[in-house]
């Protein structure tokens, strides 16, 4: 298993991104609790987190927490141009970069000390960097893996820079709350919980095994390993992803099935012409729920063959949300998410001539021709027609 001797991971997260933007942009909303996208939260300054409001919440909601917040409407363009001058930044600082999303990465900066000194100052000039000249704040988390560099980065949150040495890991991991681990949501914090479980530290001390009878046998060991800083991956420059997503938040109000297969639609109309710009199929269709007590479901489907057609995605997640239907009667839904795994590039399973692409449909190349030529607008399923399709935030390439 590789380890490396020193701290040399940086995960770089830049604060409150979408709302840091809009208060660089206009300085009068410096200082400010700012909402970013009035029906839905996209992002909050930090003032405004400070009264209780977070992302994805209802913007009623969020007014309640902050009635003296200042709502803007989202900008992308600007968010995606400040996302490339930042990386530009990354990549001027290293060439071992792996992009997370627009807005955080992790950086090798092992192999530079004789160039460009030790990792914390290697930090320190790229925070210094990308205040002066995209003039954002970010924070930096440093350590020996991934996992502990992006804990590191959660902890030195707002504008910081924190640094984990070799030495005083465990110290620094063992008193942070379960929820720091990765992959800790709500529902395993509470099972933790329940059995007086609060810190890393106590999680560090159960057995694997106990663990994994606790929390099934992969929670279980990615739990545990992650407790006692056990993360051998590297930083991959050009790592494709293994799943793509995409989520609507709907607020409180009761939603007819109609209006839920029509939201569907649109969430797997985005994906699929996403897997067909890739170039990629998947395999797996995930139905995402939020429900109105917060609780989170989800149900999933493998299909025979993968594909990239968008009507084989859309009839398998219109099965699961019909299996899903009485529960979601029941308990109520504040969120729908699709995801597609088990992802492969297109030209591995090829079965036909190298030029053919038989898991694409010839109409979904044809609206993918029509929408790339005149504009995504140009061609939009019968059942969105007069319906709001949401936000598509930007994203890296899949």
């Amino acid at each position: 298993m590789f380890e490396r001797a020193e701290a040399s991971i940086l995960h770089a997260d830049l604060d409150a991104f979408y709302a840091s933007v809009e208060q660089r942009d206009d300085p009068f909303l410096r200082g400010k609790p700012v909402i970013v996208g009035g029906g839905v939260v996209l992002a909050a300054s930090y003032e405004a987190k400070a009264r209780g409001v977070r992302t994805a919440m209802p913007g009623g909601v969020a007014r309640q927490c902050c009635p003296d917040a200042i709502v803007v409407e989202p900008r992308f363009s600007a968010y995606v141009k400040a996302s490339k001058d930042v990386f530009a930044i990354f990549e001027d600082t290293t060439p071992i970069v792996e992009g997370l999303s627009i807005d955080e990465a992790f950086l090798d900066v092992g192999g530079l000390r004789q160039v460009s000194g030790e990792p914390a100052a290697i930090a320190a000039k790229l925070r210094a960097e990308v205040r002066d000249k995209v003039g954002l704040a970010i924070t930096v988390g440093v350590a020996r893996t991934k996992f502990l560099a992006k804990v590191a980065s959660g902890v030195a949150k707002p504008d910081g820079l924190l640094v984990v040495p070799p030495d005083g890991e465990l110290d620094f991991l063992h008193p942070l709350p379960v929820e720091r681990l990765w992959g800790v949501g709500k529902v395993t914090a509470g099972k933790l919980r329940d059995r007086g479980i609060t810190t890393v530290g106590e999680v560090a001390q159960i057995d694997e095994n106990a663990l994994s009878v606790m929390l099934g046998r992969a929670s279980g060991r990615h739990l545990h390993a992650l407790a006692h800083n056990r993360d051998p991956r590297r930083v991959q420059v050009g790592r494709r992803r293994r799943s793509i997503g995409a989520q609507r938040a709907i607020g409180r109000r009761k939603r007819t099935m109609d209006d839920l297969d029509a939201m569907l639609v649109g969430l797997v109309d985005k994906l699929g012409r996403r897997l067909r710009a890739a170039r990629r199929v998947c395999r797996t269709v995930v139905l995402r729920m939020r429900f109105n007590d917060f609780n989170r479901a989800t149900r999933s489907h493998t299909l025979a063959e993968s594909t990239a057609q968008t009507q084989s995605i859309l009839r398998a997640a219109r099965g699961l949300l019909t299996t899903a239907a009485p529960m979601i009667e029941h308990r109520g839904l504040t969120l729908i998410g699709v995801t597609l795994g088990n992802l492969d590039d297109d030209s591995a399973i090829q079965l036909a001539l190298p030029f053919d692409r038989p898991q694409v449909s010839a109409l979904d190349l044809t609206i993918d021709s029509v929408r790339e030529r005149f504009g995504g607008k140009a061609l939009t399923p019968a059942v969105l027609l007069g319906r709001d399709s949401g936000i598509s935030v930007p994203l890296l390439p899949d």
